[in-house]
């Protein structure tokens, strides 16, 4: 078995805690929010949905969500030391970190993705694919920063405050504004299928889609890997 019901549901109660669900609902609704609003005062525009599904929604709003879901998942029962209890069951270590990547996924995924299909079909609906190609986008995101904040839950205390650097300041800043970065930036790789399932010129993206793949393949599953060497590395240093 791949996923373990019971670690997927204490998982998921953690992540959907009153602190945590909070945050997780503010983001979207202020994407809605900020939709309606412009739908209302500047009617449908392709270039005002690419801006703001690409400028606010796929630059920061689904790292951001993908940081709280990431770390959220594994995170704080290593703070707090009942990661022990976790680990003292007969359940692989493998299918613990699988268990809480496909829950940190079904959140971020949920909780972003969803929000700007809505938010696109608000804005303009869904005129020249947008509103999809940005949801396939941010989906496609959610996979892979929750493998990297997941893998940041294991490696130090402080990965929420290291995760959102990289949110805010690495893909939010250098990889929207910086040629150079962009090639190694989360939200380009996720533009380059926007492009492809979007209309011709609608979205443009700095990385071409085989290699866009090739790195968000690689990554998320580097990412996975050295969680569960690093879970695995945990279980030891409490044998000993």
């Amino acid at each position: 078995m791949l996923v373990h019901p019971t670690v997927a549901r204490l998982t998921y109660r953690g992540l959907l805690g009153r602190r945590r669900a909070a945050i997780l609902f503010a983001l979207p609704a202020l994407l809605l929010v900020i939709s309606a609003a412009l739908r209302v005062l500047t009617g449908a525009d392709d270039q005002t949905a690419v801006d703001v599904l690409g400028g606010f929604a796929l630059a920061t709003m689904v790292p951001l969500i993908g940081v709280i879901a990431g770390t959220g998942a594994i995170g704080p029962e290593i703070d707090d030391g009942s990661v022990v209890y976790l680990l003292a069951k007969p359940v692989k270590r493998p299918v613990i970190i699988l268990t809480k990547l496909l829950v940190a996924i079904g959140v971020t995924v949920a909780f972003s993705a969803v929000p700007t299909l809505l938010a696109g079909f608000l804005l303009n609906g869904n005129s020249q694919q947008i509103a999809v190609a940005y949801a396939v986008a941010a989906a496609v995101a959610s996979v892979t920063y929750s493998a990297i904040f997941l893998l940041l839950g294991t490696v130090t205390r402080h990965a929420v405050v290291a995760g959102l650097v990289y949110a805010l300041v690495w893909e939010s800043l250098f990889g929207s504004l910086v040629p150079g970065a962009r090639t190694l930036s989360v939200q380009q790789w996720a533009l380059a299928l926007a492009q492809k399932t979007g209309a011709e010129g609608a979205i443009t993206s700095s990385v071409g889609l085989p290699l866009a793949v090739t790195l968000l393949l690689a990554v998320t599953v580097a990412a996975t890997w050295f969680a569960g060497r690093r879970l695995r590395a945990l279980t030891l240093a409490g044998e000993e």
